[in-house]
């Protein structure tokens, strides 16, 4: 019976100096050396190589970083990170091993226990729902100026008859 032949030859390499932007679909084992900008996705091993940059989300079976990824890692196999690397995202895998001077920015999830594990996936996975969402909707939080302009404004708009609400913004003089 033979080894799966995803687990020892690379099926797809994007060679140094290249430039990819888009999202990747690959099927098998990844080697990445050049640059790519966008997210990642194979059901195989992905390497990024010492002279590799990736902006985007990767998701693999295990990922091996020695070059720059800005995004989001999941591989639930295990996530291996030399002292070339550097990762500005979150990580989420059962097995995390890490070199010294390794330069992680993110949130991270490393747990072996498959319950715990996905309990911990799926409540960060929810704050960042939510939190995107908040960040999506603008909030305008009233100065004490525009909380005193405002009822004046509404005292004079009663007076007529009318309540209307005039918008004011920060830093406007109020007569």
């Amino acid at each position: 019976m033979a080894l799966f032949s995803d687990d020892i030859a690379f099926k797809t390499i994007i060679g140094e100096g290249s430039s990819i932007r888009g999202d990747l679909k690959i099927s098998g084992m990844v080697r990445i050396e050049g640059d790519i900008d966008g997210n990642i996705e194979t059901n195989g091993n992905l390497f990024v190589s010492e002279k590799a940059r990736v902006r985007g989300n990767i998701q693999a079976r295990s990922v091996t970083v020695c070059g720059i990824v800005q995004g989001n890692i999941i591989a639930p196999e295990h996530v291996q990170l030399f002292a070339t690397s550097a990762v500005l995202g979150d990580i989420q895998t059962h097995r995390l091993s890490a070199e010294e001077n390794v330069l992680i920015q993110g949130h991270c999830i490393a747990l072996s226990d498959n319950a715990l594990y996905e309990n911990a996936a799926t409540k960060w996975n929810d704050t960042q729902a939510i939190t995107s969402r908040a960040i999506l909707e603008p909030i305008h939080i009233q100065t004490k100026q525009e909380k005193t302009a405002t009822s004046q404004e509404e005292k004079v708009s009663q007076a007529d008859g009318q309540t209307t609400f005039t918008p004011i913004t920060l830093g406007t003089k109020i007569r």
